[in-house]
Protein backbone atom coordinates (compact mmCIF):
# COMPACT_ATOMS: atom_id res chain seq x y z
CA UNK A 1 0.00 0.00 0.00
CA UNK A 2 2.64 2.30 0.95
CA UNK A 3 4.26 1.79 -2.29
CA UNK A 4 1.40 2.21 -4.02
CA UNK A 5 0.93 5.69 -2.21
CA UNK A 6 4.58 6.97 -3.83
CA UNK A 7 3.77 5.58 -6.57
CA UNK A 8 0.88 8.01 -7.15
CA UNK A 9 2.73 10.88 -5.72
CA UNK A 10 5.94 10.76 -7.62
CA UNK A 11 3.96 9.96 -11.13
CA UNK A 12 1.35 12.78 -10.95
CA UNK A 13 3.75 15.34 -9.19
CA UNK A 14 6.58 14.59 -11.95
CA UNK A 15 3.13 15.45 -14.39
CA UNK A 16 2.55 18.72 -12.60
CA UNK A 17 5.96 19.73 -12.63
CA UNK A 18 7.17 18.57 -15.98
CA UNK A 19 3.83 19.90 -18.41
CA UNK A 20 4.56 23.60 -18.05
CA UNK A 21 8.28 23.07 -19.11
CA UNK A 22 7.19 21.67 -22.08
CA UNK A 23 4.63 24.44 -23.10
CA UNK A 24 7.53 26.65 -23.46
CA UNK A 25 9.40 23.96 -25.37
CA UNK A 26 6.28 22.93 -27.82
CA UNK A 27 6.37 26.71 -28.59
CA UNK A 28 10.14 27.41 -29.30
CA UNK A 29 10.04 24.37 -31.61
CA UNK A 30 6.31 25.22 -33.18
CA UNK A 31 4.77 22.13 -31.83
CA UNK A 32 1.56 23.66 -31.94
CA UNK A 33 -2.09 22.50 -32.82
CA UNK A 34 -3.20 25.25 -35.48
CA UNK A 35 -6.93 25.49 -35.68
CA UNK A 36 -8.79 24.75 -39.21
CA UNK A 37 -11.95 23.99 -39.92
CA UNK A 38 -12.10 20.97 -38.02
CA UNK A 39 -11.21 22.06 -34.76
CA UNK A 40 -12.69 23.11 -32.54
CA UNK A 41 -10.26 26.04 -30.62
CA UNK A 42 -9.38 29.04 -32.13
CA UNK A 43 -5.84 29.54 -30.78
CA UNK A 44 -2.78 27.41 -31.43
CA UNK A 45 -1.91 25.18 -28.66
CA UNK A 46 1.43 23.40 -27.75
CA UNK A 47 1.67 20.01 -28.45
CA UNK A 48 4.36 17.53 -27.25
CA UNK A 49 2.25 17.22 -23.97
CA UNK A 50 2.72 13.33 -23.98
CA UNK A 51 6.31 13.44 -22.80
CA UNK A 52 5.44 14.34 -19.35
CA UNK A 53 3.28 11.62 -19.57
CA UNK A 54 6.24 9.28 -20.84
CA UNK A 55 8.81 10.91 -18.09
CA UNK A 56 6.44 10.45 -15.78
CA UNK A 57 5.80 6.48 -16.42
CA UNK A 58 9.61 5.59 -16.64
CA UNK A 59 9.77 7.35 -13.22
CA UNK A 60 7.45 4.80 -12.05
CA UNK A 61 8.80 2.05 -13.88
CA UNK A 62 12.07 2.84 -11.73
CA UNK A 63 9.89 3.01 -8.41
CA UNK A 64 8.06 -0.26 -8.68
CA UNK A 65 10.09 -2.31 -11.08
CA UNK A 66 7.78 -4.57 -12.21
CA UNK A 67 9.22 -7.92 -14.01
CA UNK A 68 7.51 -9.40 -16.96
CA UNK A 69 8.17 -11.84 -20.00
CA UNK A 70 7.40 -8.87 -22.54
CA UNK A 71 8.52 -6.01 -20.78
CA UNK A 72 11.82 -5.37 -23.03
CA UNK A 73 9.87 -5.80 -26.36
CA UNK A 74 7.01 -3.59 -24.80
CA UNK A 75 9.55 -0.52 -23.92
CA UNK A 76 11.41 -0.42 -26.93
CA UNK A 77 8.53 -0.54 -28.94
CA UNK A 78 7.29 2.37 -26.47
CA UNK A 79 10.53 4.28 -27.19
CA UNK A 80 9.78 4.22 -30.93
CA UNK A 81 6.20 5.09 -30.60
CA UNK A 82 7.40 8.01 -28.40
CA UNK A 83 9.91 9.00 -30.60
CA UNK A 84 7.01 8.95 -33.88
CA UNK A 85 4.58 10.43 -31.87
CA UNK A 86 7.25 13.66 -31.26
CA UNK A 87 8.24 13.64 -34.79
CA UNK A 88 5.13 13.83 -35.97
CA UNK A 89 3.99 16.61 -33.86
CA UNK A 90 6.83 18.47 -34.71
CA UNK A 91 7.26 17.94 -38.63
CA UNK A 92 3.92 16.52 -39.73
CA UNK A 93 4.93 13.16 -41.13
CA UNK A 94 2.96 11.91 -43.96
CA UNK A 95 0.44 8.84 -42.37
CA UNK A 96 1.86 6.08 -44.57
CA UNK A 97 5.32 7.34 -42.95
CA UNK A 98 3.17 7.01 -39.38
CA UNK A 99 1.01 3.41 -40.32
CA UNK A 100 4.36 1.61 -41.60
CA UNK A 101 6.04 2.66 -37.93
CA UNK A 102 3.52 1.62 -35.94
CA UNK A 103 3.45 -1.69 -38.12
CA UNK A 104 6.82 -2.34 -37.07
CA UNK A 105 6.59 -1.40 -34.08
CA UNK A 106 3.45 -4.17 -33.87
CA UNK A 107 5.63 -6.65 -35.18
CA UNK A 108 8.35 -6.30 -33.41
CA UNK A 109 6.36 -6.77 -30.37
CA UNK A 110 4.79 -9.96 -32.34
CA UNK A 111 7.86 -11.58 -33.49
CA UNK A 112 11.02 -10.34 -31.66
CA UNK A 113 8.76 -10.09 -28.42
CA UNK A 114 6.57 -13.18 -28.74
CA UNK A 115 3.58 -11.27 -27.39
CA UNK A 116 0.77 -13.51 -29.62
CA UNK A 117 -3.24 -13.97 -29.43
CA UNK A 118 -3.16 -17.78 -30.13
CA UNK A 119 -6.57 -18.99 -29.61
CA UNK A 120 -9.97 -18.23 -28.41
CA UNK A 121 -11.88 -20.46 -26.29
CA UNK A 122 -15.89 -20.94 -27.12
CA UNK A 123 -18.38 -20.56 -24.44
CA UNK A 124 -19.93 -23.96 -25.22
CA UNK A 125 -16.80 -25.69 -25.56
CA UNK A 126 -13.78 -25.80 -27.96
CA UNK A 127 -11.73 -22.89 -28.99
CA UNK A 128 -10.43 -21.04 -32.39
CA UNK A 129 -6.99 -21.23 -33.14
CA UNK A 130 -5.85 -18.38 -34.84
CA UNK A 131 -2.72 -20.45 -36.29
CA UNK A 132 -1.15 -18.25 -38.31
CA UNK A 133 -3.17 -15.48 -38.35
CA UNK A 134 -2.53 -15.41 -34.69
CA UNK A 135 0.77 -12.56 -35.57
CA UNK A 136 -1.70 -10.93 -37.96
CA UNK A 137 -4.77 -10.51 -35.65
CA UNK A 138 -2.33 -9.05 -32.68
CA UNK A 139 -0.75 -6.78 -35.09
CA UNK A 140 -3.75 -5.33 -36.34
CA UNK A 141 -5.14 -5.23 -32.51
CA UNK A 142 -1.96 -2.76 -31.49
CA UNK A 143 -2.19 -0.48 -34.84
CA UNK A 144 -6.09 -0.30 -34.75
CA UNK A 145 -5.70 0.61 -30.75
CA UNK A 146 -3.46 2.63 -31.09
CA UNK A 147 -4.82 4.64 -33.95
CA UNK A 148 -8.88 4.82 -32.20
CA UNK A 149 -6.79 6.74 -29.24
CA UNK A 150 -5.10 9.34 -31.78
CA UNK A 151 -7.97 9.81 -33.22
CA UNK A 152 -10.55 10.79 -30.38
CA UNK A 153 -7.83 13.53 -29.94
CA UNK A 154 -10.78 16.01 -30.64
CA UNK A 155 -11.23 18.20 -27.73
CA UNK A 156 -9.22 18.89 -24.73
CA UNK A 157 -8.65 16.51 -22.26
CA UNK A 158 -10.79 13.87 -24.69
CA UNK A 159 -8.32 11.55 -25.53
CA UNK A 160 -6.39 11.40 -22.26
CA UNK A 161 -9.59 11.39 -19.74
CA UNK A 162 -10.82 8.26 -22.13
CA UNK A 163 -7.17 6.43 -22.06
CA UNK A 164 -6.96 7.65 -17.74
CA UNK A 165 -10.54 5.80 -17.52
CA UNK A 166 -9.43 2.61 -19.41
CA UNK A 167 -6.21 2.21 -17.61
CA UNK A 168 -7.69 2.44 -14.36
CA UNK A 169 -10.24 -0.37 -15.21
CA UNK A 170 -7.44 -2.18 -16.72
CA UNK A 171 -5.77 -2.15 -13.52
CA UNK A 172 -8.56 -2.99 -11.26
CA UNK A 173 -9.53 -5.68 -13.36
CA UNK A 174 -5.78 -7.22 -13.49
CA UNK A 175 -5.71 -7.05 -10.15
CA UNK A 176 -8.79 -8.88 -10.23
CA UNK A 177 -7.39 -11.83 -12.43
CA UNK A 178 -4.03 -11.77 -10.81
CA UNK A 179 -1.93 -10.00 -13.66
CA UNK A 180 0.36 -8.44 -11.44
CA UNK A 181 2.67 -6.82 -14.14
CA UNK A 182 -0.43 -5.60 -15.95
CA UNK A 183 -1.47 -4.14 -12.86
CA UNK A 184 1.52 -2.30 -12.60
CA UNK A 185 1.99 -1.13 -15.89
CA UNK A 186 -1.50 0.40 -15.96
CA UNK A 187 -1.86 2.36 -12.70
CA UNK A 188 1.69 3.62 -13.21
CA UNK A 189 0.45 5.19 -16.84
CA UNK A 190 -2.99 6.23 -15.00
CA UNK A 191 -1.32 8.33 -12.28
CA UNK A 192 0.93 9.78 -15.05
CA UNK A 193 -2.03 10.73 -17.19
CA UNK A 194 -3.71 12.18 -13.93
CA UNK A 195 -0.93 14.57 -13.22
CA UNK A 196 -1.00 15.38 -17.02
CA UNK A 197 -5.23 16.31 -17.44
CA UNK A 198 -5.03 19.48 -15.27
CA UNK A 199 -3.65 21.17 -18.07
CA UNK A 200 -5.09 19.46 -20.65
CA UNK A 201 -8.65 19.87 -19.64
CA UNK A 202 -10.54 22.69 -21.17
CA UNK A 203 -9.52 25.26 -21.65
CA UNK A 204 -5.91 23.40 -22.31
CA UNK A 205 -2.87 24.91 -21.65
CA UNK A 206 -1.06 21.72 -24.10
CA UNK A 207 -2.04 19.07 -25.85
CA UNK A 208 -0.42 15.47 -25.69
CA UNK A 209 -0.67 15.62 -29.16
CA UNK A 210 0.53 12.58 -31.28
CA UNK A 211 3.66 11.80 -28.69
CA UNK A 212 0.97 10.98 -26.05
CA UNK A 213 -2.41 9.78 -28.26
CA UNK A 214 0.25 7.26 -29.99
CA UNK A 215 1.75 6.07 -26.41
CA UNK A 216 -1.43 6.04 -24.50
CA UNK A 217 -2.82 3.71 -27.45
CA UNK A 218 0.18 1.65 -27.87
CA UNK A 219 0.39 0.51 -24.09
CA UNK A 220 -3.39 0.10 -23.61
CA UNK A 221 -3.02 -2.10 -26.73
CA UNK A 222 -0.50 -4.03 -25.49
CA UNK A 223 -1.85 -3.94 -21.90
CA UNK A 224 -4.96 -5.58 -23.11
CA UNK A 225 -3.56 -8.36 -25.25
CA UNK A 226 -1.42 -9.33 -21.98
CA UNK A 227 -4.74 -9.43 -19.58
CA UNK A 228 -6.86 -11.20 -21.96
CA UNK A 229 -5.46 -13.07 -24.36
CA UNK A 230 -6.24 -16.43 -24.84
CA UNK A 231 -9.73 -16.38 -22.75
CA UNK A 232 -13.48 -16.96 -23.76
CA UNK A 233 -14.90 -15.50 -26.21
CA UNK A 234 -17.09 -13.26 -24.04
CA UNK A 235 -13.95 -12.63 -22.22
CA UNK A 236 -12.63 -11.39 -25.42
CA UNK A 237 -15.10 -8.76 -25.40
CA UNK A 238 -13.64 -6.91 -22.02
CA UNK A 239 -10.64 -5.73 -24.03
CA UNK A 240 -13.35 -4.39 -26.57
CA UNK A 241 -15.72 -2.51 -24.09
CA UNK A 242 -12.55 -0.94 -21.78
CA UNK A 243 -11.29 0.97 -25.20
CA UNK A 244 -15.00 0.91 -26.62
CA UNK A 245 -15.79 4.45 -26.95
CA UNK A 246 -12.86 5.13 -29.36
CA UNK A 247 -13.09 1.57 -30.99
CA UNK A 248 -16.92 2.49 -31.82
CA UNK A 249 -16.27 6.23 -32.92
CA UNK A 250 -13.56 4.52 -35.28
CA UNK A 251 -15.56 1.62 -36.70
CA UNK A 252 -18.71 4.26 -37.02
CA UNK A 253 -15.94 6.80 -39.22
CA UNK A 254 -15.12 3.96 -41.31
CA UNK A 255 -18.87 3.13 -41.86
CA UNK A 256 -19.67 6.58 -42.70
CA UNK A 257 -17.09 7.16 -45.04
CA UNK A 258 -17.81 3.76 -46.92
CA UNK A 259 -21.58 4.46 -47.17
CA UNK A 260 -21.23 7.97 -47.98
CA UNK A 261 -18.55 7.17 -50.78
CA UNK A 262 -15.22 8.75 -49.19
CA UNK A 263 -12.16 7.64 -48.96
CA UNK A 264 -11.70 5.53 -45.75
CA UNK A 265 -8.63 7.84 -44.94
CA UNK A 266 -10.30 10.73 -45.41
CA UNK A 267 -10.82 13.35 -42.72
CA UNK A 268 -14.23 14.72 -41.42
CA UNK A 269 -16.00 16.48 -38.78
CA UNK A 270 -18.93 14.31 -37.91
CA UNK A 271 -16.98 12.56 -35.30
CA UNK A 272 -18.92 11.91 -31.40
CA UNK A 273 -17.63 15.12 -30.21
CA UNK A 274 -18.47 17.49 -33.17
CA UNK A 275 -21.71 15.87 -33.39
CA UNK A 276 -21.84 16.52 -29.67
CA UNK A 277 -20.88 20.21 -30.13
CA UNK A 278 -23.32 20.79 -32.83
CA UNK A 279 -26.24 19.11 -30.71
CA UNK A 280 -25.63 22.25 -28.36
CA UNK A 281 -23.35 20.59 -25.75
CA UNK A 282 -20.60 22.99 -24.56
CA UNK A 283 -16.96 21.80 -24.96
CA UNK A 284 -16.90 20.89 -21.35
CA UNK A 285 -20.58 18.90 -21.30
CA UNK A 286 -19.06 17.12 -24.59
CA UNK A 287 -16.11 16.03 -22.62
CA UNK A 288 -17.75 14.99 -19.61
CA UNK A 289 -20.16 13.20 -21.81
CA UNK A 290 -18.52 11.51 -23.37
CA UNK A 291 -15.85 10.49 -20.14
CA UNK A 292 -19.23 8.99 -18.68
CA UNK A 293 -19.88 6.68 -21.79
CA UNK A 294 -16.47 5.47 -21.60
CA UNK A 295 -17.34 4.78 -18.14
CA UNK A 296 -20.22 3.09 -18.46
CA UNK A 297 -18.55 0.90 -21.44
CA UNK A 298 -15.69 0.01 -18.96
CA UNK A 299 -18.31 -0.66 -16.16
CA UNK A 300 -19.12 -3.11 -19.15
CA UNK A 301 -16.52 -4.92 -18.63
CA UNK A 302 -16.15 -5.55 -15.36
CA UNK A 303 -19.70 -6.80 -15.28
CA UNK A 304 -18.55 -8.95 -17.97
CA UNK A 305 -15.94 -10.58 -15.64
CA UNK A 306 -18.32 -11.11 -13.08
CA UNK A 307 -21.75 -12.72 -15.21
CA UNK A 308 -22.69 -15.50 -16.60
CA UNK A 309 -22.87 -16.15 -20.45
CA UNK A 310 -26.51 -15.34 -21.33
CA UNK A 311 -25.85 -12.07 -18.65
CA UNK A 312 -23.11 -11.09 -21.11
CA UNK A 313 -25.11 -11.44 -23.82
CA UNK A 314 -27.68 -9.23 -22.44
CA UNK A 315 -24.98 -6.80 -21.52
CA UNK A 316 -23.57 -6.55 -24.98
CA UNK A 317 -27.20 -6.30 -26.70
CA UNK A 318 -28.10 -3.58 -24.07
CA UNK A 319 -24.94 -1.62 -25.02
CA UNK A 320 -25.57 -2.50 -28.93
CA UNK A 321 -28.67 -1.05 -28.78
CA UNK A 322 -27.77 2.02 -26.50
CA UNK A 323 -24.76 2.46 -29.04
CA UNK A 324 -27.70 2.39 -32.09
CA UNK A 325 -29.42 4.93 -30.42
CA UNK A 326 -26.89 7.49 -30.23
CA UNK A 327 -25.85 6.56 -33.73
CA UNK A 328 -29.33 7.63 -35.41
CA UNK A 329 -29.83 10.83 -32.97
CA UNK A 330 -26.87 12.24 -33.48
CA UNK A 331 -26.47 11.00 -37.30
CA UNK A 332 -23.20 10.18 -36.88
CA UNK A 333 -23.58 8.28 -40.11
CA UNK A 334 -25.42 10.61 -41.89
CA UNK A 335 -29.71 12.13 -41.45
CA UNK A 336 -30.68 9.16 -43.88
CA UNK A 337 -29.60 6.46 -41.90
CA UNK A 338 -32.18 5.42 -39.11
CA UNK A 339 -32.54 1.91 -39.08
CA UNK A 340 -33.99 1.57 -35.71
CA UNK A 341 -36.14 4.71 -35.62
CA UNK A 342 -37.89 3.68 -38.93
CA UNK A 343 -38.50 0.40 -38.17
CA UNK A 344 -40.37 1.53 -34.62
CA UNK A 345 -42.21 4.08 -36.74
CA UNK A 346 -43.07 1.17 -39.06
CA UNK A 347 -44.74 -0.72 -35.93
CA UNK A 348 -46.41 2.16 -34.76
CA UNK A 349 -47.70 2.66 -38.01
CA UNK A 350 -49.81 -1.09 -38.41
CA UNK A 351 -53.32 -1.38 -37.46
Amino acid sequence: MIRIVLLASVTILVSLIITPFLVTFAKRLNATDKPNERKVHSNPIPTLGGIAIFVSFLIGLLLLQPVGDYHTAILTGAFVIIALGFFDDVFELPPKVKLAVQLAVASFVVFWGGLQMEFINLPFGGEIEFGFFSSIVTVLWIVGITNAINLIDGLDGLAAGVSAIALLTLGVMAVIMGHVYVAAIAFILFFSTAGFLPYNFYPAKIFMGDTGALFLGYMIAVLALLGFKNVTVISFIIPIFIVGVPISDTLIAIVRRFINRQPIGSPDSAHLHHRLIRAGFTHRQTVLFIYALNALFCTSAIFFSMTTVWGSILIFSVTLLTMQVLIENLELINSDYKPLTNFLKGLRQRP
